[in-house]
């Protein structure tokens, strides 16, 4: 993945929160990014779909649900501004982040 396409796909304020819940989580389902983002299911699988053609996210399906993480293959320099995201999440998704805990799939 180059600079421009991750930056791209991080400019949006709904990606940019689902990649933070994702890569904070370690893995969601859709379901459970509906609740903490507190947005449309249709809004929220429109974005996945964008983030896993991008590579940035990846997906495996469980059942009926789909389960959403971060691409274990993206370069090192992704990984590691991921991990500063995850240390500084953005300051609206740590309100939303804590409103529910639950896993909404099961």
């Amino acid at each position: 993945m180059d600079q421009v396409t991750f930056f791209k796909c991080l400019s949006d304020e709904t990606r940019l929160n689902i990649v933070a819940l994702v890569a904070e989580n370690k893995e969601l389902c859709v379901c459970d990014l509906t609740e903490k983002l507190q947005l449309s299911q249709p809004k929220i699988s429109r974005h996945l779909a964008l983030l896993r053609a991008s590579g940035l996210l990846q997906d495996r399906r469980q059942s009926q649900w789909v389960y959403y993480s971060i691409n274990p293959q993206l370069p090192v320099w992704c990984h590691d501004i991921l991990t500063i995201l995850v240390a500084h999440p953005p300051k609206n998704l740590s309100t939303l982040a804590t409103l529910h805990t639950q896993n909404y799939c099961e």
